[in-house]
């Protein structure tokens, strides 16, 4: 019974502590109160031009697989 309690005690904190830390994480700066920011408007980048966001996206992930074979074919 009294594990129970604590249980309870310890789920209710829990559970207030996480909606005070959602609450207050900075989506309130961006719009009002009860409103939902728009999409990616916490990224880095712009999603807004389709052209760019995809060049951007090939050079990032051309770089991260490419540069281990550009750097074995250096070394050899």
């Amino acid at each position: 019974m009294i594990a129970s309690v604590g249980a309870n005690v310890v789920r209710t904190m829990s559970r207030n502590l996480s909606t005070s830390v959602v609450r207050s994480h900075g989506a309130e700066k961006i719009v009002g109160r009860g409103q939902w920011p728009k999409p990616g408007s916490n990224l880095p980048f712009s999603i807004t031009n389709r052209y760019r966001l995809t060049l951007y996206y090939m050079l990032f992930t051309g770089s991260a697989f490419g540069l281990p074979f550009y750097f074995w074919t250096q070394k050899q």
